[in-house]
């Protein structure tokens, strides 16, 4: 029997501008297919009736993903006033009428109310897990659910504008794990109608803008050659707010093989506290990620020898 091709190691950031209809997964499957790379995966879902910003991580980044799922979104979305669904977006049933529309001052005097940490119950068409299950599928089998509200954090949250009354446009900065569709649900409800999202785009994930996403159409041919390489971003990118901490040959090659770094013997150790991540570095070569825990480095993710100057 044959092997299977294990893939070109490719290490790097795509930031691609996912487009309305596919998952999240049908658009890594598509760019490992496009780029030939042996490991991708994303860097926080969107889903098929959402477009904008989704990061695909290739080899060694993947390993970074979770640091941009926990980073602060930016969505801009459309509010249909006076219709509710069962999903609270375009796709579902609608479930309720209203013919009450909010004026602009109704929708500014609640915003207040949706801004810092809030409660907020997820959509029951979700990926949460209730008894071992996917919550979008028990609903799908017509299994009634309250999810339980849980704190998510909304940074800031704003009236985009309204082009005409059965209409709103939102834009907001939110943290993990808040759902938009709630938010549109909930701020219907708080102005006196009902209220689903008709369209949603996603402008930022972490560090990754919509102003320099690229689209699936822009990777077709490219390969894994220098055309490929224009558009991927070094590891990096997705850790740029976790200070760096320079170690010399020999405590970089005694970090790789998993060895413990003392504190007190680091040259560069100034930038150090207790309980800190920090990004190893061997010059330009990225070694790991390391946590700071009674005097010692520990890393928590080696990287295998890779050159951000080699990337850009």
């Amino acid at each position: 029997m044959a092997r299977k091709r294990r893939g070109v190691p490719i290490d790097g950031w795509l930031n691609i501008d996912k487009p309305l209809g596919l998952s999240s997964a049908q658009v890594v499957a598509r760019v490992l297919r496009e780029t030939g790379a042996a490991k991708a995966g994303h860097g926080g879902t969107l889903d098929p009736l959402a477009s904008g910003v989704l990061p695909i991580a290739l080899g060694e980044a993947t390993k970074t993903v979770s640091y941009v799922m926990d980073g602060a979104k930016t969505y801009r979305w459309t509010v249909r006033w006076g219709q509710a669904t069962s999903t609270d977006d375009a796709e579902g049933e609608i479930v309720a009428t209203s013919d009450a529309r909010p004026s602009p001052p109704q929708i500014e005097a609640a915003l207040p109310a949706f801004i810092g940490q809030i409660q907020q119950r997820p959509p029951i068409y979700s990926a949460l897990k209730v008894d071992g299950e996917r919550a979008y599928d028990l609903a799908r089998e017509g299994v009634e659910l309250e999810l339980v509200p849980r704190t998510v954090q909304i940074h800031t949250y704003g009236l985009v504008g309204m082009p005409d009354p059965d209409h709103a446009e939102f834009e907001a900065r939110v943290g993990k794990g808040t759902y938009i569709r709630a938010l549109a649900r909930d701020m219907a409800v708080a102005v006196g109608t009902v209220g689903h999202v008709s369209n949603l785009r996603r402008t930022a994930c972490g560090p990754f803008q919509d102003c320099n996403a690229i689209s699936l159409e822009t990777l077709t041919g490219l390969g894994h050659g220098p055309a490929l390489r224009g558009f991927l971003l070094p590891i990096r990118t997705a850790l740029d707010d976790i200070p760096a901490l320079a170690l010399d040959e020999s405590e970089a090659r005694r970090f790789r093989s998993g060895q413990m770094l003392a504190i007190a013997d680091l040259k560069d150790r100034a930038i150090l506290s207790q309980d800190q991540t920090i990004l190893a570095m061997e010059g330009e070569r990225l070694v790991a990620l390391a946590r700071i825990e009674d005097g010692m480095l520990r890393s928590l993710r080696v990287f295998n020898d890779v050159n951000f100057q080699s990337q850009e």
